[in-house]
């Protein structure tokens, strides 16, 4: 099928000419016939960079009424990055159409410029769940003529726990809606999703449900922890002509890595949701121009990235889903080309690549990590073959030479040779003599063989002590999100998660205990000068301490929200780290207080308190 056969606005058509677009992907072509008739929820399937935009785009604008001037398109998606993206595409196939206005709303940016543009009049708009959340509650904009929603990256903005605002959301919309749901993935709470508000929608999937792409190489590395810096900068230097998309888990470990890479003469950025829209644009106009080699990022900071010819995809650090291994690795391998995942992990970490395998539908191949002698190899071969290929001018060169040839005349082509490489080659030399082994396999393949298996991924490796796997069920908390919140079922009553107070000894009642928040067998208790009043939820408070702390969110135990105050509970391990962390910290531009709470003192609201006192 070609856009011709579509019936498509003949002023998309000419969009799409112009843009150069030829023939649809395979998501587009299934997707858009199916939306044309504006009859049909639908669940799109398909990996990033597959065309899902234009997939729903496309049908979205023919069905527009253009001289309606009321909301008619809402499209959630989960980053800004990717909510500036999806706007600049949606204009571009408007480009010939009359009034079409589209706005983006996201966070970190000024709020009265975005209302502004609204209330000018906006049939589209593209947004974050938090940033429009805010507005929804600031009665900027009326719903009630929305006729159709988008949730683009769906997973993505699950994972970020996006779920309580993306039922907030669609439950103010009309039930006359249409809905299109697209994903890379299909998790549990998309699932959901599209049981409570889509009506029989059909499911168009290209390739198999959370599945990985083809043409990837995945290949994983067991190193030991101290050597992880040491055992990524010899990937990259095996590597010379390598264009890399580097995953970090925080913003911190970005910005550090990317540091690191740039004092030792790497072309090399970091990506994180600190930056403001004006930085990462300038970021990203660099990597797409390949004047960067390297950019290092977070997975929220990296969602809505399309670059063409990513060559590597590395997971600095063992991702705690299969589907986010699979987004990452996504990033690759685009357009029918191969590419390489390359994955390092602890001798720890190891075990839990099993469960990636299985989930992701893919086999990593147990690499090696090359040594300081085929290291200083591989980039000599390739600095002679740049040389060899270079082009010569003799013309234009020729009024430069004669000074060179002064110089160098008395060398020997031996010795020329030498010295040209000693210049070019010298602090490759330097780093990599008596370079140690790096690799870990010996070490983890023991630890195999105590529990009784082979140490092949192919094969099981869990303790049979432990009887543990690895921890990708649980929702993880992203860092750059607008206002993420845990996983939630549609529908669920306030009163499940929030109480007045704790029980006696501190302890919450079974009454008040948030079934999603399972408690901590050995627990420390902290407070902190922030409540309900303050519109803040559980996960926002989840978020928060993992982002600070760089704990993970399962360290993390009940939650108990007040209305002048919030309650958490950490893994007492954890403890002094999260109380170091926490001091002189600030939350939405706000100063926050957190201290230790004694497990045998009952909490009670301060502002309860202070209405007793005035009776």
């Amino acid at each position: 099928m070609k856009f011709d056969d579509m019936g498509l606005n003949p002023k998309l058509m000419k969009a799409i000419q112009s843009l150069g677009f030829e023939e649809p992907t395979p998501i587009q072509a299934a997707a858009i016939p199916k939306i044309m008739d504006g009859q049909s929820d639908l669940v799109g399937l398909a990996q990033t960079g597959t065309g899902k935009t234009a997939a729903y785009g496309l049908p979205m604008l023919h069905l527009l009424e253009p001289g309606a001037m009321a909301l008619q398109g809402l499209v959630l998606c989960p980053t800004r990055e990717l909510c500036l993206q999806i706007t600049e595409d949606l204009t571009q196939y408007s480009r010939y159409m009359k009034n079409i206005q589209i706005t983006a709303v996201y966070g970190g940016a000024a709020m009265a410029e975005q209302i502004r543009k609204i209330k000018q009049g906006s049939q589209i708009i593209v947004a974050t769940p938090g940033r429009l959340l805010d507005l929804m509650k600031r009665k900027v904009t009326s719903f009630k003529h929305i006729r159709f929603v988008v949730l683009d990256e769906a997973d993505e903005m699950f994972s970020m726990g996006f779920q309580e605002d993306i039922n907030e959301i669609l439950m103010v919309t009309p039930e006359t809606r249409r809905t299109w749901l697209f994903s890379a993935t299909m998790p549990s709470a998309a699932a959901r999703i599209a049981k409570t508000y889509m009506n029989n929608p059909v499911e168009v999937t290209m390739g198999h449900r959370n599945i990985s792409a083809d043409h990837i190489l995945h290949t994983c590395y067991v190193i030991r922890e101290k050597d992880r810096y040491a055992a990524l900068k010899r990937i990259i230097d095996f590597e010379p002509d390598i264009y890399a998309l580097i995953f970090c888990r925080t913003r911190t470990e970005t910005s550090a890595v990317a540091e690191k890479l740039v004092k030792e003469g790497y072309r090399a950025e970091a990506i994180h949701g600190d930056l403001s829209q004006e930085q990462r644009t300038r970021v990203m106009r660099k990597f797409r121009e390949k004047s960067l080699q390297m950019l290092i990022a977070t997975d929220v900071a990296a969602r809505g990235i399309d670059v063409e010819n990513i060559s590597h995809v590395i997971h600095y650090n063992l991702p705690d889903e299969a589907e986010r291994y699979t987004h990452r690795s996504g990033r690759t391998a685009r357009a029918g080309k191969s590419g390489a995942s390359m994955i390092l992990v602890n001798t720890r970490e190891a075990k839990r690549l099993k469960e990636i395998e299985r989930r992701a539908g893919i086999r990593f191949t147990m690499g090696t990590l090359p040594q300081g002698r085929e290291i200083c190899e591989k980039q000599l071969l390739s600095m002679v073959n740049r040389v060899v290929a270079v082009s010569v001018n003799p013309d234009e060169i020729a009024p430069y030479l004669g000074p060179v040839y002064k110089l160098l005349g008395n060398l020997s082509p031996v010795e020329l040779i030498q010295r040209f490489v000693s210049a070019e080659f010298n602090h490759f030399l330097e780093d990599y003599r008596n370079a140690p082994d790096l690799n870990a396999q010996a070490h983890y393949a023991g630890a195999s063989e105590e529990s009784g298996k082979t140490g092949k991924f192919g094969k099981p490796v869990r303790s049979e002590k432990s009887g543990k796997t690895g921890k990708f069920g649980k929702p993880v908390r992203s860092e750059e999100s607008d206002k993420p919140g845990r996983y939630d079922k549609p529908g669920r009553s306030e009163k499940s998660i929030l109480s007045e107070k704790s029980g006696p000894s501190g302890k919450f009642s079974s009454s008040e205990k948030p079934s999603k928040y399972k408690p901590i067998r050995d627990e420390q208790r902290f407070s902190m000068n922030i409540g309900r009043k303050d519109n803040i939820n559980e996960g926002a408070i989840v978020r928060w301490v993992c982002e600070k702390t760089g704990i993970s969110s399962d360290k993390i135990g009940q939650i108990h929200l007040q209305n002048e105050v919030a309650f958490f509970d950490v893994d007492k391990r954890e403890a002094e780290k999260v109380s170091k962390k926490l001091k002189n910290v600030k939350l939405d531009d706000r100063a926050i207080t957190i201290e230790w709470v004694s497990t045998d003192t009952a909490q009670e609201d301060p502002s309860k308190k202070r209405r007793e006192r005035k009776k």
